[in-house]
């Protein structure tokens, strides 16, 4: 069981995948629409929801998104390379990570060419969708960065 203080939407499991990929600290929660991916969002908890918004988004502008739910490095590095690379591909170098947090260490899962949207600063109180909006962290931006790395 996974609890948040947010109030967060319950994700339909019969269009995305499984949560039994948890315990492997990382796995595909949707796969892209019409083939291989151009693109990776990554997103850690309550983030997930942002992620998926983008996703459609870019889905919808033709550029092909996976999402992958990241929520523990540790048990992820502990995975042998195989599901690594089946997880994050290395042939698609376009990511873009987005976490209410620091972006911290983010670099081993993003690569040379991958963006981090998240907090450069700590401190703020008040309803999680101000705070989100006020560090930039938003499906907007999601969305932009994405963009910007693929080149559309």
């Amino acid at each position: 069981m996974v609890l948040s203080r947010q109030n967060l939407p319950t994700l339909d499991r019969t269009n995305l995948g499984p949560a039994n990929g948890v315990a492997k600290g990382g796995y595909i929660l949707k796969e892209a629409r019409g083939g291989e991916a151009e693109c990776i969002l990554i997103g850690t908890g309550s983030e997930i929801p942002l992620c998926l918004d983008a996703a459609d988004i870019l889905d919808s502008d033709g550029i092909r998104t996976r999402v992958v739910s990241l929520p523990c490095w540790e048990l992820f590095a502990e995975q042998d390379d195989e599901y690594r690379e089946h997880v994050l591909p290395s042939n698609i170098p376009s990511r873009v990570a987005c976490e209410a947090a620091s972006g911290f260490g983010w670099e081993r899962w993003l690569g040379q060419k991958g963006t981090f949207i998240g907090m450069n600063g700590f401190g703020a109180s008040g309803p999680a969708k101000k705070l989100f909006e006020h560090f930039g962290i938003t499906a907007e931006a999601v969305v932009a960065a994405a963009r910007t790395l693929v080149g559309k």
